[in-house]
């Protein structure tokens, strides 16, 4: 298991750095210190890495989440901890930096990937319907357009901090999103 661990860190470390039509099983291998038979023991080739990777993503997502709703917060202000927390994630993880540029280049992948943010957003959508009912958004307000929006702004914000600073500056972004978007909290 251990094994297998490695070979999809060093894979995220290369997909995130070069992209997927720049790399190479034997990439994985070296960054692994292994074999390339011994990367396809596990992985049978690079879109199963693809996959591997990108199915980690969004498996990181749900205890997330699970994190910051055990904190004592309102709902507003756990929907800020988790985009936060988020925001970190894509500045200093692998497995997310490598899972957001593939999902960028899906189209060059000779693979199924599953379906970008979808759980993400209902994360997003169950706390801002948590603070609807707890009077914190204003009325007539649609928690489902408005994850969409927190989603899509959140996903631009990565992208172009990524594009100018590797998302040096990500976090700022996102406080700049959660201040234009989210109701002021007392």
């Amino acid at each position: 298991m251990r094994t297998r661990a490695q070979i999809l860190q060093a894979a995220a470390i290369a997909f995130a750095d070069k992209g997927f039509p720049a790399v190479t099983v034997l990439d994985v291998a070296e960054l692994t210190g292994m074999t390339k038979g011994a990367v396809y023991f596990h992985y049978a080739n690079k879109e199963a890495l693809a996959i591997a990777v990108v199915e980690a993503f969004y498996r990181q997502w749900p205890p997330l989440a699970d994190e910051v709703q055990a904190m004592d917060l309102s709902p507003l202000d756990m929907i800020s901890e988790l985009l936060v927390r988020t925001a970190v994630r894509f500045r200093d993880d692998k497995i997310t930096q490598a899972g957001a540029r593939l999902q960028i280049e899906r189209s060059l992948i000779n693979a199924k990937l599953q379906s970008p943010f979808v759980d993400y957003t209902a994360i997003l959508e169950r706390l801002l319907t948590r603070a609807a009912e707890a009077g914190q958004l204003p009325e007539g307000s649609r928690p489902d357009t408005l994850a969409r929006v927190l989603i899509s702004a959140f996903f631009g914000v990565q992208h172009i901090t990524w594009v100018k600073n590797d998302r040096a500056d990500i976090v700022a972004g996102i406080h700049e999103v959660l201040e234009a978007v989210l109701p002021r909290r007392s």
